[in-house]
């Protein structure tokens, strides 16, 4: 069996492509800073989850708004780029994981911070 098949391949280069896409394509003045963090591709190919994080000055669900809006248009270049039979529907979801590393490494320095005054 594979380590890294077809779907985990197509979706590395969605990834970068879309990635390059919202940066330089998109114009909707609600896409501001996004940095697409994971796209998750389903067996058939039918649809394309990319996980998205936001600038903190960025008003997440007015740039989620832009991005859906944005999505046609996105698919319709991904299908000139990716040869794939059907160019699959993309959503955009925010990818929360960023927030809770960093709520996780505050925790911590706070440990360490109480444990040095205590000692």
């Amino acid at each position: 069996m594979e380590s890294f098949d077809r779907t985990d391949r197509v979706g590395d280069e969605i990834k970068r492509i879309v990635g390059t896409l919202i940066e330089r394509e998109v114009k909707d003045p609600r896409v501001g800073f996004v940095t697409v963090t994971g796209v998750k591709v389903a067996r058939d190919f039918s649809v394309a989850t990319i996980y998205v994080t936001v600038g903190e000055t960025e008003d997440l669900e007015e740039t989620l708004a832009g991005l859906r809006a944005a999505s046609g248009f996105i698919r319709k270049r991904l299908g000139e780029t990716v040869k794939l039979r059907n160019t699959p529907e993309l959503r955009f979801i925010y990818d929360s994981s960023v927030d809770r590393g960093f709520r996780m490494d505050a925790l911590l320095k706070q440990l360490a911070d109480e444990r040095d005054v205590s000692s």
